[in-house]
């Protein structure tokens, strides 16, 4: 991870909420092994503040335009080549089958995803990538400034990496799947890896649905 890239003012606080900082890399990004915040530990939290940022369509969106609705939110990059789209998956694959149990509550629920890479995730790059995981899933991204102050206000660490021998890089970043409730108050760390499922690729989404079913009211 580029240490010296990140917020540093930030890291005390993610570290302090159990927030893991996992460099998006190939086969440097195991998060299976980390330990996540139990649910309900952000209740009180300060985490989150009104935004304007641009969703796949290009049309602008705030936070209050999701007042009413518990936030499923996730900080990542569409380039991200292991963690981001594993934990997506495992999110949205909960999320469809919430859908399907219980679609009354599920329709409270609103998926969001929010990009650390305005430079490369442009409204028509988001757009493609969300599709690929849920009809439901907003895609979000701003300016290089846009996206500094709404990580910053969302406790999410995050600095550009070069890629050896190329013009390339990637985005260290916390992990941070979140759950807000429906005033926009944060809730929970959203369990995408189930510790005591051997399977993770089965036991991740049997963690986020029970997640969903008992905080989602």
């Amino acid at each position: 991870m580029a240490g010296g890239a990140m917020n540093k003012a930030l890291l005390p606080l993610a570290l302090s909420l159990g927030v893991l900082v996992t460099a998006c890399n190939m086969g440097g990004g195991d998060a299976s092994n980390s330990s996540q915040s139990a649910p309900g530990d952000l209740a009180g939290a300060r985490i989150g503040a009104p935004f304007t940022l641009t969703n796949q369509d290009g049309a602008k969106v705030r936070w209050d335009d999701f007042k009413g609705s518990y936030r499923l939110v996730y900080f990542g990059y569409t380039y991200c080549p292991d963690v981001c789209p594993v934990d997506l998956q495992r999110i949205m694959q909960a999320f469809t089958r919430f859908e399907k149990a219980d679609p009354a509550r599920a329709a409270k629920v609103q998926p969001i995803f929010i990009s650390l890479d305005p430079e490369r995730d442009t409204p028509g790059v988001i757009k493609t990538y969300v599709a690929a995981f849920h009809p439901r899933l907003t895609g979000l991204t701003g300016s290089k400034d846009d996206i500094a102050k709404v990580a910053k206000d969302f406790v999410v660490v995050y600095g550009k990496e070069e890629a050896k021998g190329t013009s390339d890089y990637l985005v260290s970043h916390s992990r941070t799947p979140y759950l807000f409730g429906p005033d926009g108050e944060p809730v929970a760390l959203v369990p995408v890896d189930d510790p005591g499922t051997a399977d993770k690729d089965e036991g991740g989404p049997d963690a986020v649905l029970a997640f969903l079913e008992k905080w989602v009211k």
